[in-house]
């Protein structure tokens, strides 16, 4: 009788058991999760986390709050995250190459350890770089003119950075590594103000991302005469790569991802990387970060471990060899 009893319950679903699952949803999340850009609001990491953070709420079944945390090269808001306790998830970082991968060679003393002290979600985006001119101050429509003609300049090429250890910058001074071109970086605080000077003509050049840059070269103040990555843009198909200009192996791509504090349970990291998969499923949330110039991409944690080891080696190489000091 016990027996045909406990048959019953499984398969009308009344037993307990059957509840185990939204009972375990429902331990994590318990209350509102704070995501933390570390950069301040209206940038691109920025644009990112308010697009994603409601469907990943929504996933999760509590709302995801963006925490805007900036300052010194995004070590403040990594640093919140770093030594946030308990290591609960309910705190966690949206992160960029700066974060992870070029500030413990840029700070002699870093206040958090990427590898140590945060523990890898998922990568979430990478994004389009082009190397851009102002045809007015540097006429030239390739990478070897550009190249050419910095030879005739000893005094060097002027070229606009947002902040020291920037995507922009560091592009630039790979460049300058792999051509023998003498650069001058004019670093600004914040893209704007260095796209600003860049079609002024104060400076000539700069790696500048497709969103950014898109206007600016429809309108013709601005001229593409490279894409960074190792592949073309396919919304600028007949840009040529720097590799293909000759530059072999040059590729630089901006990335972000999310982290959180080290020891932070490994369902929760799960259950986060499974609500931004959810968040940036939709088709109108794809054609909005396509059209920022954002690719969406996911992976394990374990993946992004191996992609900020090799990113922080290679940009040690970089640091190192320019001799590039934190500001």
């Amino acid at each position: 009788m016990q027996r045909r009893t406990l048959l019953s319950l499984l398969a009308t679903g009344s037993l307990v058991p059957a509840a185990f699952p939204v009972l375990a949803q429902a331990a994590w999340p318990s209350q509102p999760i704070r995501l933390i850009v570390p950069y301040p609001a209206g940038g691109g990491t920025d644009y990112f986390a308010r697009l994603v953070a409601p469907g990943m709420g929504e996933a999760l079944g509590h709302p995801v709050i963006v925490e805007n945390r900036p300052g010194a090269s995004g070590i403040i808001g990594a640093t919140a995250v770093a030594r946030h306790l308990p290591a609960d998830g309910y705190t966690f970082l949206l992160g960029d190459m700066t974060t992870y991968a070029v500030n413990p060679s840029m700070f002699e003393k870093l206040a958090y350890d990427p590898l140590k002290d945060l523990a890898p979600v998922t990568m979430t985006a990478k994004f389009d770089f082009l190397l851009v001119v102002n045809p007015t101050v540097l006429p030239v429509s390739n990478v070897p003119e550009l190249v050419a003609l910095a030879a005739r300049m000893p005094q060097g090429l002027n070229y606009a950075s947002p902040s020291v250890g920037t995507t922009h910058h560091l592009a630039t001074e790979l460049l300058a590594r792999e051509t023998g071109m003498k650069v001058v970086a004019i670093t600004y605080k914040g893209g704007g103000p260095a796209v600003q000077d860049l079609l002024g003509g104060q400076v000539g050049m700069m790696f500048l991302d497709r969103a950014s840059a898109r206007s600016h070269i429809e309108s013709g103040r601005l001229r593409a005469i490279a894409a960074a990555g190792a592949h073309r843009i396919p919304a600028y198909p007949d840009l040529p790569t720097v590799a293909e200009q000759g530059i072999k192996g040059f590729e630089v791509e901006g990335w972000q991802g999310f982290t959180v504090r080290a020891g932070t349970p490994a369902p929760v990291v799960r259950a986060l990387s499974a609500a931004y998969l959810k968040a940036i499923a939709p088709a109108e949330v794809k054609q909005k970060l396509n059209e920022n110039g954002i690719d969406p991409v996911s992976g394990t944690p374990e993946q992004f471990t191996r992609y900020i080891e090799a990113e922080t080696e290679k940009w040690r190489r970089v640091v190192r060899e320019r001799n590039i000091k934190a500001e």
